[in-house]
């Protein structure tokens, strides 16, 4: 309340301080009502600033580290390659060479790790995660991943909400995931901004932000939003309902896109011009329609995903990925026409009745099809075994009569989730020149008895199954019995 009140009257305090100093000295006078002329500037600059695109930059910095190879070894290189009796060489946080040990070039000098009857593959990403906003310990009070108070809750961020000393993100680093986007839940249409992080340990959320990494926007089809809000008695009880929930919106976004539009134009034209009053729902809408923020929308049934391709042709903005997508299988060749990735489980479905028609065989027939299939956890407990869950959709696949080489079904865990995370370019294989965010196992990764030995991210190891010295434990669990995973 004092803190209202001093502010509410800072400007006459301001006013009183000025004409004070007239009153005592002219030249200091001038002095202070050319000061409050700055003043004034200042403020009309500030009111004339365009919203900044990233008010929370990324500051992850990857350590210092030796150059090293690893050799005598399996390689999945995440495009659908495989070398046995392969090397892979990593300098200044970069892959240099990787291949076939006999066209691997070790320098002198340089750390050699003798990988005998392992295998090296890119590190998993997770494009489907809720660790930090729904961390371990699972309660009311750590609670922040679904902001269910309104249908459209674009304007929430879900970086905000993100608990970096979550002790899952540990627990996911020792199953091999390198990078995950951390999503708000499936509540609302418009659940909010996802954020794309680095597996590291951190203070802060943006030490572990993804340098260059698009934002995503949460949204949801079906059963979530209707059952929620129906039986509050609100919109949208159907999914009539839900679509025009999307369809008011998305008008909206074209509005107040066209008056930042018309504004800026005016401000090229050196004419004065009062910008928009900012809307951050609307914004994150418009950097949808801008091709800025990328959709990710939970979605299970076919026909309802087909209805949304729709709506996104309508609006002019593309969706990047349907996330569940249970029946993606019964669409995959509308998917791949058009360039949509599908996040699937392996064998979840039937917990409710738009999960009813889910098959074993979705994530191979996706693939089979030609579409960008991605293997995704939703699950604190299932993204630590991820590599398990792609050997599952593999196996049924092949039962199936669609034999596909491991090596290019590991595509469904780095290079097809980073393609959908709008990181392609960076991480996601092994290949020269990308990010050294790679997995040393101790075995065949698609077995049950197969562990992550060592996992790197950008050449930095972050993980070492046989030294404790690289098993970190979060804050939470500092001094408490069986702290960490060392047990």
């Amino acid at each position: 309340m004092a803190m209202t009140s001093l502010k509410s009257r800072l400007p006459a305090l301001i006013a009183l301080l000025l004409l004070g100093a007239c009153a005592a000295d002219g030249g200091a006078g001038r002095g202070a009502v050319a000061a409050g002329a700055k003043l004034a500037d200042a403020g009309a600059a500030a009111e004339d600033a365009l919203p900044p695109k990233d008010p929370y930059p990324s500051r992850y910095r990857p350590a210092a580290h030796a150059p090293f190879a690893i050799r005598n070894v399996t390689i999945w290189d995440g495009r659908g390659h495989e070398w046995k009796n392969g090397a892979i060489l990593v300098r200044d946080h970069r892959i240099v060479a990787v291949g076939p040990e006999s066209e691997v070039a070790i320098p002198e000098g340089v750390e050699v790790i003798d990988g005998a009857g392992g295998h090296v593959t890119p590190g998993i990403i997770d494009v489907h995660s809720h660790l930090g906003v729904y961390p371990s310990p699972s309660l009311q009070a750590t609670s922040d991943g679904n902001e269910i108070t309104d249908p459209n809750t674009a304007e929430v961020w879900a970086e905000h909400s993100v608990w970096p000393q979550d002790p899952g993100f540990i627990r996911a680093l020792a199953g091999g995931v390198t990078t995950l986007q951390i999503l708000p839940g499936s509540a609302n249409l418009f659940g909010g901004r996802s954020v794309v992080l680095k597996n590291v340990r951190a203070r802060t959320v943006q030490e572990m932000k993804f340098p260059g990494a698009p934002y995503g926007l949460k949204m949801a089809c079906g059963e979530n939003p209707k059952r929620l809000y129906g039986s509050k008695g609100r919109k949208p009880s159907t999914r009539m309902g839900n679509f025009a929930g999307y369809r008011t919106a998305w008008i909206a976004a074209q509005d107040y896109r066209r008056q930042w539009a018309e504004y800026l134009k005016k401000r090229e034209k050196g004419e004065r011009a009062k910008p928009p009053k900012r809307d951050l729902e609307l914004e994150t809408l418009a950097g949808v329609l801008d091709g800025e923020i990328l959709v990710h929308m939970h979605c299970y049934r076919a026909d309802e995903m087909a209805q949304v391709l729709d709506m996104a042709r309508e609006f002019g903005y593309r969706v990047s990925t349907f996330h569940h997508a249970v029946e993606a299988y019964k669409i995959a060749d509308l998917l791949a026409e058009n360039g949509v990735c599908a996040a699937m489980w392996a064998d979840w479905w039937g917990f409710k009745l738009e999960a009813y028609d889910g098959i074993r065989e979705n994530v191979p027939f996706v693939h089979k099809a030609g579409g960008c299939a991605i293997v995704h956890s939703d699950s604190a407990v299932g993204i630590q075994r991820l590599n398990q869950e792609a050997a599952k959709a593999w196996a049924d696949g092949r039962r199936a009569g669609v034999d596909i080489p491991k090596a290019e079904a590991w595509v469904w865990l780095s290079y097809n989730p980073a393609r959908s995370l709008g990181i392609a370019d960076v991480t996601g294989s092994l290949e020269p020149g990308k990010a050294a965010d790679l997995v040393l196992w101790n075995g065949d990764p698609f077995s049950v008895y197969t562990k992550a030995v060592q996992v790197y991210i950008d050449g930095v190891k972050q993980w070492d199954l046989l030294d404790p010295a690289f098993q970190p434990v979060s804050d939470f669990e500092l001094g408490q019995p069986g702290e960490g995973d060392a047990k």
